[in-house]
């Protein structure tokens, strides 16, 4: 069985931290990550976690995506994307910030992020 880990909502932008500022000082958030071309912002809410970023694109010639879904055991999901004959839009790779990840297509058309940290 995989585990999902976290799920986080993407918003692509041409400018990452002016967008990521709008909503530290709207809702309190707190930022996590930035790596100047996405920024992460988290947050807790009656004790779970919340997150988001907001990139200006997908990291190492990737498309941005829509959503990204953290599992613990990612190839596991690739297998089974890949059985089902799921569109994959960036194939699995180990990236230098250190998630193994790959892109997926849902039926809706919208591009998701599987990644596991490594």
């Amino acid at each position: 069985m995989v585990k999902v880990r976290r799920i986080v909502a993407n918003l692509q932008a041409e400018d990452p931290q002016e967008i990521a500022a709008f909503y530290r000082a709207l809702f309190d958030l707190d930022l996590v990550m930035d790596l100047s071309w996405i920024v992460t912002l988290e947050g807790a809410q009656d004790g779970a976690a919340v997150q988001m970023s907001v990139l200006r694109h997908g990291g190492s010639g990737a498309p941005a995506p829509h959503l990204s879904i953290e599992v613990d055991d990612v190839d596991a999901v690739h297998g089974r994307a890949v059985a089902r004959g799921v569109e994959i839009v960036y194939p699995l790779t180990d990236e230098p910030w250190g998630i193994r990840r790959f892109f997926l297509r849902d039926p809706g058309g919208r591009l998701v992020n599987v990644a596991a940290h490594l």
